[in-house]
């Protein structure tokens, strides 16, 4: 199977130093042989979703979830993640990078493609967190 990465970017198409959910839209990569490519682009529907209950709250964490889930999307890529990671943990495996640039974080990813898929395939829930600069760092959350 194929993964299928939900990079959280700006309207630009570039990260920033916001959480997950925060984002203007995401750009779905899919895995192909040894290569990212790009096959979809969503709109963060959900952005500010009912933010008068505060932010990072748990029902727009589900509602970006589930839309998430109905994209057939294995992992999430963000320079940030809230409070609500471990929620975000049960159903993808979540990714932090340390880079705004689009083009170096597919290279970096694409090095350790292999981390992310053993990750997703032995584990149905609880995901464990990867933060990858140059090298990778897999921590489990609890």
């Amino acid at each position: 199977m194929a993964l299928r990465l939900a990079f959280a970017v700006n309207s630009k198409g570039n990260f920033k130093n916001n959480h997950f959910g925060d984002a203007r839209k995401y750009l779905i990569y899919e895995q192909q042989d040894e290569q990212l490519v790009l096959v979809e682009t969503l709109e963060n529907q959900f952005r500010v979703f009912d933010e008068k209950h505060g932010h990072g709250w748990y029902r727009k964490a589900q509602l970006i979830i589930q839309y998430l889930k109905d994209n057939k999307v294995n992992a999430l890529v963000a320079m940030q993640f809230g409070r609500n990671i471990g929620m975000v943990s049960e159903h993808f495996v979540p990714v932090i990078i340390y880079s705004e640039q689009l083009n170096e974080v597919v290279e970096v990813l694409k090095k350790h493609l292999h981390w992310i898929e053993d990750e997703w395939n032995k584990k149905k829930k609880n995901h464990s967190l990867f933060y990858i600069k140059s090298g990778i760092l897999k921590k489990d959350l609890k």
